[in-house]
């Protein structure tokens, strides 16, 4: 971008650390890209209500619960809603608004046997 990026204002810096980033790298990356282009300056700034406005765009089912009981407890609910299905339009990672593998991954380090939800119908 041609730009010199020699310091990062307080209030980006902490705004950035305080933030769950739901989107992750690339949510990150997109920030950090946005703020460079629009900052004029060796400074680097995110404009006020970044944050905010990424909050509101998030699907209402996202949000993540803050203890990891209460996220174990959250998954196995919508597995039983699906009958144990994880993926595709009706699946639990839809429902939660994550991707399937992440929610994959989630189940494993949750310790949750998936296969208990399962149900032919």
């Amino acid at each position: 971008m041609g730009k010199r990026i020699r310091q990062i204002e307080k209030r980006s810096l902490d705004a950035m650390q305080q933030y769950t980033w739901p989107g992750n790298i690339r949510e990150l990356q997109n920030v950090i890209e946005r703020g460079v282009i629009l900052t004029d300056g060796e400074v680097f700034r995110l404009e006020p209500g970044t944050f905010q406005a990424a909050a509101a765009k998030a699907p209402s089912g996202s949000a993540e619960p803050s203890a990891p009981r209460d996220q174990k407890a959250q998954i196995e609910a919508v597995l039983r809603e699906t009958r144990g299905r994880i993926s595709g339009p009706d699946g639990a990672a839809a429902r939660l608004g994550i991707p399937a593998s992440t929610l994959e991954s989630r189940i494993r380090v949750l310790k949750i046997n998936k296969h208990l939800y399962r149900t032919n119908v």
